[in-house]
């Protein structure tokens, strides 16, 4: 495992997004491209979650959301950000927050 240095983690700007809308992505079958509400703006995400979870289980739901990635084209998609999720032998879980905060509260 590499190590990180404590300057370098706190360039990394993590927020709480509350999933608005989840679509799938029309050329991808593990994709979905997410619409996430961060507080200031709404951020477009694609996730490779699709297998592990329905689209009426994320809508509402409140996630940890890397805000400051470069964004990306995913087979033809804009995403602005990265979804955080822990991934074992078989279950993905999305990270996500015990108590009610508002969207693009900031993680420390």
């Amino acid at each position: 495992m590499e190590m990180v240095s404590f300057d370098d983690f706190k360039k990394i700007d993590m927020r709480t997004g509350k999933i608005i809308s989840v679509d799938d992505h029309p050329d991808a079958d593990k994709l979905y491209i997410l619409q996430v509400d961060i507080g200031t703006e709404k951020r477009q995400i694609v996730a490779g979650i699709k297998p592990y979870y329905n689209k009426e289980e994320l809508v509402g739901k409140t996630v940890i959301i890397v805000v400051n990635l470069q964004g990306r084209t995913i087979r033809g998609v804009e995403s602005n950000g990265m979804l955080l999720a822990g991934l074992d032998d078989t279950t993905l879980a999305v990270l996500t927050v015990d108590r009610n905060l508002k969207p693009g509260t900031k993680i420390t």
